[in-house]
């Protein structure tokens, strides 16, 4: 056969042409190897493994710890530590929408990780012996504990954490929507080893602790049972305590477990103490100071200034049987106050908003209703380093900047809001009352022939307030009557408080009282109290119904902080854009706690508690003794 010299000069060109690009190929590909090699090395380095986890820095508590500094390690147990509760309850289900859930009711469950007293910022391994996961904090893979039971004696499995995870996603709190939304994946690796897996461009920072103080719920239990429905049927828990007893709407009663699997833990060595947890119920605070007088229960925090200021001398103080004591809180004073309901027209402009709340005199308040017990409230992080003041800094300019379209310009062009400041000596303080006068006329609400306001289509500026405290009369009654003064049609609702609850899941209401305790440690939390995803869910924290593109920026910009100092100054920024957008009319705050108690107990510290708490009662402890002497004198029931 004759070579065909033109097919042979053909791929003699090829290979020709080849060689280069095959030998780019080779490289790349060489290249490519070598990463695909390298990287599980990268990831291995950057594995951590550990008996807990903090949002910042490291932990204070190392591997293997005995206690928490702040617990008696050799607290005894025993005896009974009652208090009470205000309104009324028809459930167990803390979790759910539906029914008022009773006080303590989630005592019956375990978590994955708990937290401490003197760190706001860190978990320890509760169910979970110890984790792992890499640097970024894109998963977490947590291993159980093999002890850890449900009270029933069955093992606590990964497939339990798995069901706990998409039963509270699929029928739990509207909240839990909220705070899983990053969450990618969920499984169980085998039945000690739980993976959840985060989205890589969510808040990282924080969503390991989140997940870990999820609640753990039995899978087998509720085979036969639906979570989304209200029972007073105790439920099967791994926690310390069990039902002891209820008695619907008045009390509850719960037990301490002798079988408890972490009673040993170190996480829960000097805790735990009593017995008997049990709460009572009453529908006034007037009504439930009288029977704390009369023995009925034998702790109080007092809430009302009247009566701390004026009825805390009776005989069995004078006796010594009741401690008084003032502590100091080391908290974020919380974000009390009455709140609009955005969603309704009339409070569309924040000139209208801004009225209102100036019709409330809070230092005529505190003067003559309040004692000078408390401090007017001006910062959704009242107490706390977290709150905004005076003019924005740099460092918050660098986050409100880019967001100037959608936030009040008052927030670059003046100090943090602060409330107006009325004169003590008269509820009507007129001076405050024409700058709120005329904030309405601006706004086109303009007084009619009959006194009431009425905007250019002759619709009257009326409003409801909801109360379901008849101790709360008192305040109310002063303030609607300047609202009144105003030119603004006022009423107050006097309603019970399960009516109350139910009104405000379902938005029904114009303004309502409300109170949300802020952490030291911001995070994903506020998606459920300001983000506009959870301003038109039904049940959820977002009371006010917020919805601004700035607030849901600061709050992506807060669960991703990788310092405390960032933290520190977006949440600073924030607290300087809620109230320049005057969503509620702030009330006060106290920065310590009033408490009295029948002197039966004991606890580790004398004046000052942890840090950021008064202190988990379950710090305390029974005193035989103490308590002997006062049931011998007649001053317990």
């Amino acid at each position: 056969m004759i070579p065909d010299h033109r097919e042979n000069t053909n791929r003699s060109t090829a290979k020709a042409i080849a060689k280069p690009a095959v030998r780019r190929v080779m490289a790349m590909l060489m290249v490519l190897c070598l990463a695909l090699l390298a990287l599980p090395l990268r990831a291995e380095e950057k594995i951590i493994h550990s008996h807990g986890i903090s949002a910042f820095g490291d932990l204070k508590y190392e591997e293997g710890f005995a206690h928490f500094d702040y617990v008696n390690p050799d607290a005894p147990k025993g005896g009974e530590f009652s208090t009470w509760a205000f309104g009324t309850f028809d459930s167990l289900s803390p979790y759910i929408l539906k029914g008022n859930a009773a006080a303590m009711s989630s005592v019956f469950f375990d978590s994955l990780l708990t937290g401490n007293l003197d760190e706001p910022d860190a978990a320890y391994g509760l169910v979970a012996d110890w984790l792992e996961y890499p640097e970024n904090r894109e998963w977490v893979v947590f291993h159980l504990r093999p002890e850890a039971k449900f009270s029933d004696g069955t093992q606590i499995t990964a497939q339990d954490v798995v069901f706990s995870y998409e039963v509270l996603r699929d029928k739990g709190q509207p909240v839990y929507k909220v705070l899983f939304k990053d969450i990618q994946n969920v499984e169980a690796l085998d039945d000690a080893q739980v993976k959840f897996t985060f989205n890589p461009d969510g808040p990282l920072r924080e969503m390991i602790m989140t997940v870990g103080g999820l609640p753990i719920f039995s899978k087998a239990y509720y085979e036969t049972r639906d979570f989304s429905e209200s029972t007073l049927e105790p439920p099967l828990g791994s926690g310390a305590y069990e039902l002891l007893s209820v008695d619907p709407g008045r009390s509850v009663s719960y037990k301490r477990r002798d079988d408890y699997w972490a009673k040993d833990l170190n996480v829960n060595v000097g805790q735990n103490n009593f017995d008997v947890l049990k709460v009572e119920y009453y529908t006034d605070y007037t009504s439930a100071f009288e029977a704390f007088k009369g023995g009925a229960y034998s702790f109080r925090e007092e809430f009302l200034s009247l009566l701390w200021g004026t009825a805390y001398d009776f005989p069995a103080i004078e006796k010594g049987w009741v401690k008084v004591e003032t502590l100091p809180d080391g908290r974020p004073a919380g974000t009390q106050g009455w709140w609009f309901n955005l969603r309704r027209p009339i409070f569309a402009d924040p000139r209208v908003r801004e009225a209102i709340s100036m019709a409330f005199n809070f230092e005529w308040s505190n003067e003559s209703l309040f004692y000078g017990l408390y401090e007017r409230t001006d910062s959704f992080w009242e107490n706390s380093d977290m709150q905004a003041e005076g003019m924005p800094s740099e460092a918050e300019l660098a986050l409100l900047e880019p967001l100037r379209e959608f936030v009040p310009e008052t927030v670059f062009t003046e100090p943090a809001f602060v409330p107006a400041v009325s004169n003590p000596s008269k509820v009507a303080d007129r001076r405050v009352l024409r700058r709120a006068g005329k904030l309405l006329d601006e706004a086109g609400w303009t007084v009619g022939n009959d006194g009431i306001r009425v905007n250019d289509k002759g619709e009257r500026l009326k409003i409801e307030m909801l109360n379901d405290s008849p101790s709360f009369e008192r305040i109310f009654n002063p303030y609607i009557e300047n609202l009144k003064r105003l030119g603004i049609e006022t009423a107050s609702k006097r309603i019970d408080n399960a009516q109350a609850q139910e009104r405000e899941k379902n938005f029904e209401f114009d303004i309502t009282v409300r109170r949300y305790s802020m952490s030291q440690t911001p995070g994903n939390e506020l998606r459920g109290i300001f983000g506009s995803e959870t301003a038109d869910v039904h049940g959820a924290n977002n009371i006010a119904g917020v919805k601004n593109e700035a607030v849901d920026a600061l709050i992506r910009v807060i669960e991703n902080a990788k310092s405390r100092e960032e933290l520190t100054t977006a949440v600073k920024a924030l607290d300087r854009v809620l109230r320049a957008m005057h969503i509620w009319v702030p009330q006060w705050y106290k920065p310590v706690h009033n408490i009295a108690y029948f002197d039966i107990y004991d606890r580790p510290y004398t004046d000052t508690p942890p840090k950021i708490a008064l202190g988990e009662m379950g710090l305390w402890w029974f005193n035989p003794d103490k308590y002997q002497a006062l049931k011998d004198a007649g001053a317990i029931r």
